[in-house]
Order: structure tokens, then C-alpha cells, then sequence
């Protein structure tokens, strides 16, 4: 065997995989962003402005690397959480890629319920 049918072999095998791979991509492009709650709420968020959509998708995958690669604490990601679920509306991913990476940040005292006291009627 020939070192040029090798390689001729090797390409037959290369086209066949790219034309198994094609339309798997394409129809995963045309599916509708409601089977994607991920697409979905950042294109809510951003009001499918598609430059907004981008810096959203790459502060997530931003932030969930850092996530993954540090183990911050819960509370940590708890506290993040709700503080990029507040505010404007387009304060998500990037607010929380934001919050998660901050070193300054302190664990805040857990909230007292103040419990009433029931009077007594005599």
C-alpha cells in the first residue's frame, strides 16, 4: 500500500463524516429557540439583540469554566445568583460572571425573622 492511497482513503472517510455532519448542524440551527431555555432566556433578556446575545453567552461560558475550575463556596453562587436575577433587564449572565469573579465580595449575615408576639386577650 501506497502512501498516496493512504491518504486518498483517509479523504474518502473525511468527506463521508462531513456530509454525515452537515445537515445534523443545519437542522440544529433552524430549530426554534423555545426547545432552548438557555437561547431562549438570553434572547429574552436581550431582546434578541444579537451582539447582547453574544456577550451573554460568553460571560456564561465564562463564568460556568470559573465555576468549575475554582468551587467557589454555595453561598457564593447562592449570593450571585440573586444578585444577577435582580435589577435591569439585562443583568443575567453577565452580571453573575461579574459577581462570581469578585474578590471583594463578603458572605452577608443571614437574614433575622422577626417573629411577632401575639397579644393576649384577658
Amino acid at each position: 500500500m501506497t502512501p498516496l492511497s493512504v491518504s486518498r482513503a483517509m479523504k474518502g472517510k473525511l468527506a463521508i463524516a462531513i456530509l454525515l455532519l452537515v445537515p445534523a448542524g443545519a437542522e440544529a440551527r433552524t430549530r426554534p429557540p423555545i426547545y432552548d431555555p438557555v437561547l431562549l432566556n438570553i434572547g429574552l433578556v436581550c431582546r434578541w439583540d444579537n451582539r447582547c446575545m453574544e456577550r451573554q453567552k460568553n460571560a456564561m461560558k465564562r463564568a460556568t469554566k470559573f465555576v468549575a475550575k475554582y468551587r467557589p463556596p454555595l453561598w457564593r453562587v447562592q449570593q450571585c445568583n440573586r444578585n444577577a436575577g435582580r435589577g435591569g433587564p439585562r443583568v443575567d449572565w453577565i452580571g453573575y460572571d461579574n459577581c462570581i469573579r469578585n474578590a471583594a465580595l463578603r458572605q452577608t449575615p443571614p437574614r433575622r425573622v422577626q417573629r411577632r408576639r401575639l397579644r393576649q386577650i384577658t
